[in-house]
């Protein structure tokens, strides 16, 4: 069986790493097996984004890299779909195999239905219903054409059954499956807990803080996009360093936005992108979390942290449930405030609403039944 990834962001690639490594498994118990064919969109295209996550964690170099010019959603939608398409022409995949909401998961989703591939998508079912976000738009319209909808918890599952899942048709008589599989990042925070080693760069960073500071990450476009919103994040997160510093690896894209003359950072902790087993130690270490990256919500949670998300809402309900993560939004006073709470929250992770970290293996063992 032929299996075509397409990736193209951050968190992907660590999710890829998972499966990679359960295909790899799986090829070595089995006669049957499967080839996985990977594709590079190019969507994260800063070495720091993307080159250091191949080489660190181990995920095979890609078959096929896609050299993106556009960074408009629908122009970098578009050139995407087209690369993906042309792959799938010559690859001749069994399976089109994507990740998260991303642009690329949208066009390499997009290219596999116009060729009539299945689809298998994870972190399928989660929803923040705010259709203004492009990650809201991108997972509803790839789940509604995939063939495997892979759900990390029960209540993403739960969100497809509430939209008739089971009743989309996805080819001649086909509807989709849905399968609790867990969150590959839980899979991904086991592992290379244990194998992460810090940079001389983070141990110094750590050092100067004295080991006591927050990890905050900021990158969404409803925050970045938006001048108010991005000055009031740093605002309140400035005047929060005051009381403990604030560690930020910043986005490039957030780079971007910022004055040239520092002033809305002047206070903070910048430092360039770091490779994830860096953001692992990071995190390993720190107080809590300020961000608004999905993925960091649930890696939180899973290294003990509080969480404060400056979003408005999440797709990550479970952790606001608990009582561990906190919606601010973009407002001062509810971060300020959030922060004062930090102190008294508890983090009970040893819950399984995201699986044991097993996900890899299940997805690859239920792709392989096909």
């Amino acid at each position: 069986m032929k299996l075509l990834t397409v990736i193209g962001a951050r968190p992907q690639f660590i999710k890829a790493a998972v499966v990679s490594r359960a295909i790899k498994v799986l090829n070595r118990s089995r006669s049957h097996q499967i080839e996985e064919v990977i594709v590079h969109s190019g969507q994260h295209y800063d070495i720091n984004m993307s080159d250091v996550f191949f080489a660190e964690l181990d995920i095979p170099a890609p078959n096929h890299r896609l050299n993106l010019t556009k960074t408009e959603h629908g122009a970098m939608t578009g050139e995407i779909l087209e690369g993906v398409e042309r792959i799938i022409t010559e690859v001749k995949p069994d399976i089109v195999l994507v990740y998260g909401d991303t642009n690329t998961t949208l066009a390499g989703a997009l290219a596999a239905s116009k060729f009539h591939v299945p689809i298998a998508h994870v972190e399928a079912g989660l929803r923040s219903f705010n259709m203004r976000m492009p990650e809201e738009i991108n997972r509803v319209l790839t789940d509604r054409i995939s063939r495997w909808l892979f759900c990390p918890s029960q209540a993403a599952a739960g969100n497809l059954e509430r939209e008739g899942a089971r009743t989309w048709q996805v080819g001649p008589g086909i509807q989709p499956e849905i399968d609790i599989v867990g969150d590959v990042m839980l899979d991904a925070a086991l592992y290379y807990k244990e194998k992460a080693k810090p940079t001389d760069a983070v141990k110094k960073i750590i050092g100067h803080t004295g080991g006591q500071y927050y990890l905050s990450t900021l990158h969404r476009a409803e925050n970045v996009n938006d001048l108010a919103r991005l000055k009031t994040i740093f605002r309140a997160l400035s005047d929060i360093s005051r009381k403990r510093p604030v560690i930020m690896p910043l986005h490039p894209r957030t780079r971007n936005m910022l004055p040239v003359d520092g002033s809305l950072s002047d206070t903070l902790i910048i430092i360039d992108p770091v490779g994830y087993l860096d953001m692992i130690t990071l995190l390993a270490n720190c107080q809590s979390v300020f961000t608004d990256s999905g993925g960091l919500q649930k890696e939180a949670y899973y290294f003990g942290k509080p969480c404060i998300t400056l979003r408005d809402e999440t797709e990550w309900v479970e952790l606001t449930a608990l009582g561990c993560n906190i919606l601010t939004g973009a407002n001062y006073a509810k971060i300020i405030d959030a922060e004062n709470q930090l102190t008294a929250m508890k983090v009970e992770n040893t819950l399984l609403i995201y699986g044991n970290g097993d996900a890899g293996g299940k997805i690859v063992n239920i792709l392989a039944r096909r």
